[in-house]
């Protein structure tokens, strides 16, 4: 193997790497905003809640869906927390999980 084929393939590895961390620092924000938008609504089982949120992000390439889904829960139980705030929140809260992926908390 040529020193050429030696950095392609170490630069495929960092590249998968890469994207398997931002997999888990994604998953982990959804979950830390599930979390969030349970105890806003005051529900018992905020676990179960920020579930589905996570589960709700593979239904659409990208934030949209955790967004709407967030948004619509936060409005049906009558809170005022627009999707500005929302998406904020969920800004936030991509760095504070992309730090804990990367410490392997």
């Amino acid at each position: 193997m040529t020193t050429f084929d030696e950095r392609e393939k170490g630069f495929e590895r960092k590249f998968a790497n890469d994207q398997e961390l931002e997999f888990r620092a994604t998953a982990r924000r959804n979950r830390l905003l599930g979390e969030w938008a349970a105890g806003l609504m005051g529900l018992e089982n905020a676990h179960d809640y920020a579930q589905a949120v996570v589960k709700s992000d593979f239904e659409q390439p990208g934030d949209e869906d955790v967004l709407r889904k967030v948004s619509k829960d936060l409005a049906g139980a009558g809170l005022s927390v627009n999707e500005g705030e929302v998406r904020a929140k969920m800004d936030e809260l991509l760095a504070v999980a992309r730090e804990q992926v990367k410490s392997g908390a």
